[in-house]
């Protein structure tokens, strides 16, 4: 039996992102989302999803390109040396992976402030089905393992595992996925060490993730190619749909056009039919649970 999670990010990002993640669960394939407690459309999210009865709904823990839930001096070795005083994370996962690395962030400030979030949402009545990060941090064993216990101790059962298997075929055609599926691959090496730490958790997570490669140019050729290779298991496909409006041009992202394009397709009848004729079953992480 094959199995499909589609999971919608950045739920609270702005009131366009919020409406767009509604509308391609109840009109389209969107099964679950995960919702940033310190994003600045985070009450609207919590409303829309009131009326979304059937969208599991996760945490996307930020660790990066935010500000912390906590006051920047309980969890201080997260934020960024240049801009400590504004009580900032750094933007971009480099600086963060590289403080890391290095040992100048304390891991039980990575639990302190994932639980802060989780909590928050919880308070909001939020039901957290599960968790992923922003920018796939938990890639890292390093903010895995302090994610892990935020998890449990917050009573959140499942978690995204961000490795997955990447096909050479769906970038062969398309050089300027080269570069992200180059990193990928290498990343995967992490896969087996993540798989053990879930497991001595007794927490749940997918077999996998399938079309990281692809964000930001997700098209129903992708979105076909993906589907039809689709391995035995249950998977999860990471999206982003959202509008291009006045209130997305304020906020620091990558992905501006690439959301309303996901929004077509995910609303799309073609993108059922590809399920439908692929025999992909499409689940949510509330079922995985």
């Amino acid at each position: 039996m094959r199995r499909l999670i589609v999971n919608a990010d950045d739920f609270g990002l702005t009131q366009g992102v919020n409406r767009a993640i509604v509308e391609a669960h109840n009109q389209g394939i969107v099964t679950s989302s995960t919702l940033m407690a310190n994003s600045r459309a985070f009450d609207d999210a919590v409303r829309r999803s009131t009326s979304a009865t059937r969208l599991s709904v996760g945490c996307h823990v930020v660790l990066v390109d935010g500000s912390p839930v906590f006051e920047k001096k309980t969890t201080a070795t997260t934020l960024s040396n240049k801009q400590f005083d504004d009580g900032r994370f750094y933007d971009g996962l480099n600086g963060f992976a590289l403080r890391l690395l290095r040992g100048g962030i304390n891991v039980d400030d990575i639990e302190a402030e994932a639980t802060a979030q989780i909590r928050k949402l919880q308070a909001a009545g939020i039901v957290v089905s599960h968790l992923d990060t922003h920018k796939h941090t938990h890639i890292l064993p390093r903010v895995l393992r302090p994610l892990l216990r935020a998890a449990r101790a917050c009573g959140v059962p499942a978690l995204r595992n961000p490795f997955g298997p990447v096909h050479i075929s769906l970038v062969a055609s398309r050089p300027r996925l080269w570069k992200r599926f180059s990193q990928v691959t290498v990343l995967n090496r992490l896969g087996k060490s993540f798989r053990k730490s879930v497991t001595d958790a007794s927490m749940f997570a997918p077999d996998g993730t399938v079309g990281i490669v692809a964000t930001g140019v997700m098209d129903i050729p992708l979105f076909e190619s993906i589907v039809k290779s689709l391995p035995e298991g249950t998977w999860e496909l990471v999206c982003h749909p959202g509008y291009n409006d006045a209130e997305l041009a304020g906020i620091r992202t990558r992905l501006r056009d690439s959301r309303a394009q996901e929004l077509q397709l995910l609303t799309s009848s073609q993108a059922r039919e590809i399920l439908a004729r692929s025999g992909v079953q499409l689940v949510s992480y509330r079922d995985l649970a």
